[in-house]
């Protein structure tokens, strides 16, 4: 586990349960395990990121299964690309569900250290404290608190993100996995929400300074009868404020249907 101070960008080292640099900058760790690296004079709003509704029905949603076939084909990628990564990075982890799904096929093949980052606490504490193996830390995808081009294989599944940032984290021949809504992903709530739905644009798989190796899509079809999991659904799309209160409750006892579409990319650092 390594970070850089996000105030000089010296390297912290851990002493106890705090975390300091050269210049004396100290950042504790929290009682679940993390450490907030998002000083006050670089927030954007009072609590960035997902808030914690968003969180807790994101959280509900992926560990019933249902995007299981997303995080499993992730993981196959990364085995069959970058099998010998040591150091790890989830940009955007969010509570970390793909996070610990990636270290624990991983860490079966060999030794290897996972460090996830995100600008929501809400997400990070969560993740924390349910995977005590793994380190997260609050952060922006933007200004990641990691040393420069240590990073072996990093996932970045919905996250925004600086390109320069990822130039800057990846190792020599490091592989970078992105994933991006398709063209119909989740079309069919589109078609209930606009005159005239569009579709997503389709990714042309360049990112400075990398090659890209791969890409595909990876589609299916969701199909939701528990009013539960529905409301989970809804509420960690984005789409969750367009819809009225009678339009979810016309889906939790109807049951809801549309397109999963995710666009996965295997990159390669070329700088």
């Amino acid at each position: 586990m390594q970070y850089i101070c996000p105030l000089c960008a010296l390297p912290l080292t851990l002493t106890e349960r705090t975390w300091g640099c050269p210049q004396a900058h100290k950042f504790d760790m929290a009682k679940e395990g993390y450490v907030n690296l998002l000083p006050v004079q670089k927030k954007n709003s009072k609590d960035p990121g997902d808030n914690q509704q968003m969180m807790l029905a994101r959280r509900e949603f992926l560990t019933a299964g249902y995007y299981q076939s997303l995080s499993d084909r992730v993981n196959a990628l990364a085995l069959e690309y970058s099998s010998e990564a040591q150091q790890i990075l989830d940009i955007g982890c969010g509570e970390g569900y793909y996070s610990h799904r990636l270290y624990n096929t991983l860490v079966a093949e060999h030794p290897c250290q996972l460090q996830g980052v995100d600008i929501s606490k809400s997400a990070i504490k969560y993740a924390a404290k349910r995977y005590p193996n793994l380190s997260f830390c609050v952060a922006s995808a933007y200004e990641m608190p990691i040393p420069s081009h240590c990073i072996d294989l990093a996932i970045r599944i919905y996250a925004p993100s600086k390109v320069e940032e990822l130039q800057r984290v990846m190792a020599p021949n490091g592989i970078l996995i992105t994933v991006s809504p398709g063209p119909l992903h989740h079309f069919a709530l589109k078609q209930q929400i606009y005159a005239e739905p569009r579709l997503h644009p389709a990714s042309d798989a360049k990112i400075a300074g990398f090659e890209c190796l791969h890409q595909e899509r990876l589609m299916s079809q969701l199909e939701l009868n528990n009013s539960q999991d529905i409301s989970h659904f809804l509420e960690m799309t984005p789409y969750a404020w367009k819809f009225t209160a009678e339009q979810k409750h016309t889906f939790a006892q109807s049951g809801l249907s549309c397109e999963l579409d995710f666009q996965i990319e295997v990159h390669r650092i070329s700088v």
